[in-house]
């Protein structure tokens, strides 16, 4: 989490990690107005370095800045899906399989964690906590291989698919997803990097078909 000052508000660095947060685990959602002076309030920090970040997300994929007053979450169309599925498919597998040999006990233990809470948060139909969950798991696996240019580009690809995935998973609950994440649990547990790649693999293809059951009119 972003480092408060002493004021409450955030360290200028941290604001685009702040905001980039918000969108991986689909706390901005598609159709919703981002202000930069509400922004800035609401991290107590000046509309500067909220500008700044805006433009940094932009530059990534995850906002398009029409105005200076209308800054909105690009909208999902087939060709835009069909991108992201692919480069999801060519990468989180392989960073997976990357990461692997470097899971040690004490970050096991830490996915063990992440995935009770997950589970919970699968039967109680929390929708919140799922999303928040499902990106600390992956990315425990991810961020676990030393590649951190291969982390920070699929980070980018979740920018971008994030806030879609938390208006699907509202509309259509999380009740009846299959559970990937334990898939892949037992994948590392016997250090199975094959069937590690084929649960990941899989997950990815379970949410994203969610987005693409929608329809693609989410947010317009």
């Amino acid at each position: 989490m972003p480092a408060p000052r002493p004021n409450g508000g955030l360290l200028r660095a941290n604001v685009h990690d702040e905001l980039r947060h918000r969108f991986v685990t689909g706390k901005v959602v598609p159709g919703s107005g981002l202000s930069t002076r509400g922004l800035a309030q609401e991290l107590g920090v000046s509309q500067m370095p909220v500008r700044e970040a805006l433009s940094r997300l932009a530059a990534e994929g995850a906002v398009e800045i029409r105005s200076k007053r209308r800054i909105v979450v690009p909208p999902m169309t087939a060709e835009r899906f069909a991108d992201l599925l692919r480069c999801r498919e060519l990468l989180e597998p392989e960073a997976a399989a990357l990461a692997l040999p470097h899971i040690d006990a004490a970050r096991l233990k830490r996915l063990r964690v992440v995935d009770d809470a997950l589970g919970a948060a699968l039967e109680s139909g929390d929708v919140q906590s799922y999303m928040e969950c499902n990106f600390d798991f992956h990315f425990l696996i991810y961020r676990a291989q030393p590649r951190t240019t291969l982390s920070q580009l699929i980070e980018t690809l979740w920018l971008q698919f994030g806030p879609y995935m938390r208006v699907v998973y509202g509309r259509f609950g999380t009740a009846n997803l299959v559970d990937q994440h334990e898939r892949a649990m037992r994948a590392i547990r016997d250090r199975s990097a094959a069937r590690l790649k084929r649960a990941i693999l899989a997950d990815i293809r379970d949410g994203m078909r969610l987005i693409a059951k929608s329809g693609f009119e989410l947010g317009t």
